[in-house]
């Protein structure tokens, strides 16, 4: 029940005489990153608060004659500024680096004869699941306070990880030709795009 001025209603009929009566029954606000600025006529500033760091190292099986491959180990390490909630952002990491691994292997844009997007839905492409996580994945937050008088002296964590799992494949197609150049891999590494780069590095 909400009481107010000698009435009572149910707290249900409350919110819909408000949502009816376009009455917001929230309070919200927005914070405003101080010190931001850039000049585009002389390419100066400062238009970034701080920046986000990251390093992958990757431990990829490729089996050459099926262009297949599996993630068996991921390191990864991440500059989370001084971490608010270090087991969520432990979780953010972990989700961005599966979900770039998907974008940069499997997830296959195509477009039918009248530009129509055909692979619109989880349907029509293939994202990571859990079987294409690695058994061995090792997450750690490197923590020192962001020099930055930001919230905490924290740093963003969602996002950024989504470019580490740049590790995942390209080294592993190029030990296949011993290292010696670097593989016309494109993205995503489809088994395709994995045949045509593992067919180059042989060759040298």
């Amino acid at each position: 029940m909400v009481s107010a001025g000698g009435k009572s209603e149910p707290f249900a009929d409350v919110v819909g005489k408000a949502y009816a009566a376009r009455i917001q029954l929230w309070s919200d606000g927005f914070y405003i990153t101080p010190g931001i600025h850039w000049d585009q006529a002389s390419m100066t500033g400062h238009p970034f608060y701080y920046f986000a760091y990251g390093a992958a190292v990757s431990e990829v099986i490729v089996d050459t004659l099926t262009r297949e491959w599996k993630l068996l180990r991921a390191d990864v390490l991440y500059d989370a500024g001084t971490s608010l909630n270090p087991a969520l952002e432990i979780g953010q990491v972990e989700g961005a680096f599966i979900q770039g691994m998907g974008w940069l292997t499997t997830e296959e844009l195509k477009w039918n004869a009248a530009g129509k997007l055909t692979t619109h839905a989880p349907s029509t492409y293939k994202i990571p699941t859990v079987l294409d996580c690695p058994g061995d994945f090792r997450v750690r937050l490197y923590q020192q306070s962001n020099f930055e008088d930001c919230i905490h002296r924290s740093n963003s964590v969602g996002e950024p990880p989504l470019l580490l799992p740049f590790s995942v494949i390209r080294e592993a197609v190029s030990a296949v030709g011993g290292d010696k150049i670097d593989p016309p891999l494109q993205a995503p590494a489809t088994a395709e795009s994995i045949l045509n780069a593992v067919n180059a590095v042989r060759k040298g």
